[in-house]
């Protein structure tokens, strides 16, 4: 009988591809057999991580959208403001930016875009702002307030016109004059520019002493001067009243001016005088003597 060497016996067959060297994965229990790593890289990859502040998302997540910082002021006009941000600190450009005034859009701009001017506002006028960014449908919260003042224009730039109550006070020369002292009463005008827009000669319908008179008035920067002819007094006893006539010159200078419809920049107030000469009048039964006198005017609306 042959004697066979146990180191000589045949081999055992060769591992099947994909096995461990030295033998396959059958003969082990399942708690010893080796796990293929890709299962552990998938869920690392989802894992979101912070470190030293550092935010990492997941690939297929959405970038934060972060709301527009660091708005400030830029260039303003008598009807305009301008104004600017910085664009986001991290992540894409958003698709636009919003802006409000008042809770309401105002307007937009692309999300490149990290600036606006608004146009058409009154002169000398306060406006506060604030800013949204948007991306796929989606708002950011909103930015801090910006509030911007457009500039003030000249005060002889203003355009006088309206309806105004005239405050009239007799500073000299009331002595032909009945009525309690000091003489002082209220009188309306209605000024009409003759021109489309902005300051230019004025054609007033008003009242002076109660009693109607209509005079055109040249501008000279923030002052307006002219002379018209009324019936302003009456003289004589009540079943024969005299109406005098009166040569009325009017100096009139705007004292302070704000914002209108439109952007228009308009008297707010002015202060004026007014002098009166009064003709000598006379009938078969009375007359009536030649007076002047003076009267500051103050208008309001």
């Amino acid at each position: 009988m042959t004697n066979i060497n146990p180191e000589s016996a045949t081999p055992p067959a060769a591992d099947a591809p994909g096995s461990e060297p030295g033998g396959g994965q059958q003969g082990r229990p399942p708690s010893q057999r080796k796990r293929s790593p890709l299962p552990w890289i998938t869920a690392a990859v989802a894992v979101i991580a912070l470190t030293g502040g550092l935010v990492i998302w997941a690939p297929w997540q959405h970038p934060p959208l972060l709301r527009p910082a660091g708005l400030a002021a830029g260039r303003s006009t008598t009807s305009s403001v301008a104004f600017h941000w910085a664009k986001p600190a991290t992540g894409p450009d958003p698709d636009k930016y919003v802006i409000l005034y008042g809770g309401a859009v105002v307007g937009s701009v692309p999300g490149t875009v990290t600036s606006y001017r608004k146009t058409g506002l009154y002169p000398n006028t306060a406006y506060t702002y604030r800013v949204v960014a948007v991306r796929g449908g989606q708002r950011s919260a909103q930015s801090t307030e910006l509030t911007l003042k457009t500039a003030t224009p000249p005060l002889p730039a203003a355009r006088w016109q309206g309806p105004w109550t005239v405050h009239v006070k007799i500073v000299q020369g009331g002595g032909a004059l009945l009525g309690p002292r000091p003489l002082r009463w209220d009188d309306y005008w209605q000024v009409s520019p003759q021109c489309a827009a902005g300051p230019c000669t004025v054609r007033i319908h008003g009242t002076f002493n109660g009693r109607d008179f209509t005079a055109t008035l040249a501008r000279a920067g923030a002052v307006y001067t002219g002379t018209t002819v009324a019936s302003s007094f009456t003289c004589g006893p009540p079943h024969g009243r005299i109406h005098e006539q009166s040569t009325l010159k009017f100096r009139v200078t705007l004292t302070a001016a704000s914002g209108g419809p439109g952007g228009a920049w308009t008297a707010s107030s002015w202060a004026g005088r007014l002098r009166a000469s009064v003709a000598y009048a006379s009938t078969t039964a009375f007359y009536c003597p030649a007076f002047h006198l003076t009267a500051d005017l103050a208008g309001t609306q």
